[in-house]
């Protein structure tokens, strides 16, 4: 069994406290009537830098939440079982980075959710495996773009982005980037397979399998040839010093009744 990821309460404990953080200071907002739109990040006003720290817990609306909230779940989760070690670090700077960027190249609105982050996750996941070339963590960057691929349309600037309707595809765009350059930054150990097998080992050589044997250049199964059986010559035991034997008569030793 692969021993290289393990399972701790982290890996759902995690998620679940963000998500659930998030639905609470959406609740607040709703329960007391905050509006806290304007704590989001305002780009290249000094006064909008507070939402590079608050912009991805606030949202608009709960569709907009709802969005957030499912891929954060699963990324969070797959991001602590498999980099338990970066996880936090991924999370802290990878919020700070994408909104100092997003701060820098926004357009002159208010951008607030969580997306940036999930763009952050995605991107991390995916180059991280890719890099890494270990294929547990090649399949988990392989189910990630099957799953969040589409997303990438919505980091460049489309009808659909810049509609009624206004998403930030800067905080997306500079999500992709900071996942991908904190996936360069940060290292992990080489992960290797088990070694479970003798063909699996680096000196392994067919010659001297003894099932490999079996085969032969054709791949066709073959007996192996009988072993040769040679005659012994029985060799006793003789000594130099003489032997005297006797002769015993092969009668009962027991007295002769009288007569």
């Amino acid at each position: 069994m692969d021993n290289h990821f393990k399972f701790t309460n982290t890996v759902i404990g995690l998620p679940l406290f963000f998500v659930l953080f998030l639905w609470f200071v959406f609740w607040l907002e709703i329960r007391f009537d905050f509006d806290f739109v304007e704590n989001g990040i305002y780009p290249r006003e000094f006064s909008g830098l507070q939402g590079i720290l608050f912009s991805p817990f606030i949202h608009g609306d709960i569709e907009h939440l709802y969005n957030n909230s499912i891929p954060l779940v699963i990324l969070l989760a797959a991001l602590q079982f498999f980099y338990a070690k970066q996880s936090v670090k991924v999370i802290g700077f990878g919020i700070l980075i994408s909104g100092i960027i997003t701060w820098v190249i926004g357009r002159g609105n208010y951008h607030i959710g969580a997306s940036g982050l999930v763009y952050v996750l995605v991107s991390f996941i995916f180059f991280k495996g890719i890099q890494i070339k270990y294929y547990r963590l090649v399949a988990l960057s392989l189910a990630v773009i099957v799953i969040y691929g589409g997303l990438v349309w919505y980091a460049f600037p489309s009808p659909e982005t810049s509609g009624d309707k206004k998403i930030s595809w800067e905080g997306h765009l500079a999500g992709l980037i900071t996942g991908f350059t904190l996936s360069l930054i940060y290292k992990t150990p080489e992960y290797k397979k088990l070694i479970k097998y003798d063909w699996e080992k680096p000196d392994y050589n067919a010659d001297e399998d003894k099932f490999m044997k079996r085969f032969d250049a054709n791949g066709n199964f073959v007996n192996l040839p009988l072993p040769e059986i040679t005659e012994e010559v029985a060799t006793y035991y003789s000594s130099d010093f003489p032997v005297d034997y006797k002769i015993v008569l092969n009668e009962k030793n027991e007295p002769k009744p009288e007569s």
